[in-house]
């Protein structure tokens, strides 16, 4: 089904908005007042368009998040398709550490609103059936879904924030890829 142009321009609005609301708040201060006030639109158009708070981030999340699929599903190796399983691990490691990087107040946000549940939400699917695959094919004698759930605990948004603050995306980068060879049971990836 397209989407209307008019329910597009809404929707780019409010994502737009709260990725501007989340520059100069805390993720905790931002309300769906605030985000449809900014958007020039009613409150009710981002229950219709999102269903909630957790909606509105999710599908921000998403949006940034939608290169780094695009680049497992079909993009050059190491990244996509046709490279080692553990130099796979590593290129989406460090891209995912980028991407949490440049997204931490959003991080934190979509943290905060799936609270009750963060392992439902789709992006974090996507990303744990991916490195559900790869633990698997580099540890076949491991849980892959825990490790899995392990290597993700190391994009927690206030922990990306402590490490980046002393160290930087360089830190950050490195001690995310050292948690997922040590997972692996890899010591280096040539």
């Amino acid at each position: 089904m397209t989407e209307r142009a008019d329910a597009a321009r809404n929707r780019q609005a409010l994502l737009r908005a709260a990725d501007a609301l989340l520059h100069d708040h805390e993720p905790g201060h931002i309300s769906l007042d605030q985000v449809a006030a900014a958007a020039g639109v009613g409150k009710g158009t981002v229950f219709r368009r999102f269903g909630s708070r957790t909606g509105l981030f999710q599908e921000l999340l998403a949006e940034r998040a939608a290169r780094l699929g695009a680049a497992m599903d079909s993009g050059p190796p190491p990244l996509g398709p046709g490279a080692p399983p553990g130099q796979r691990l590593v290129a989406f490691v460090d891209e995912l550490a980028l991407l949490a990087a440049e997204n931490i107040r959003l991080i934190s946000a979509h943290e905060q609103a799936c609270a009750a549940d963060p392992y439902s939400d789709p992006t974090y699917q996507r990303w744990h059936r991916h490195l559900r695959a790869l633990l698997g094919e580099l540890r076949p004698d491991g849980d892959a879904d825990f490790l899995a759930h392990v290597v993700l605990g190391g994009y927690d948004g206030e922990l990306v924030r402590r490490i980046t603050a002393a160290g930087g995306m360089a830190r950050l980068r490195l001690a995310v890829r050292d948690l997922a060879l040590r997972v692996a049971g890899v010591d280096h990836v040539a």
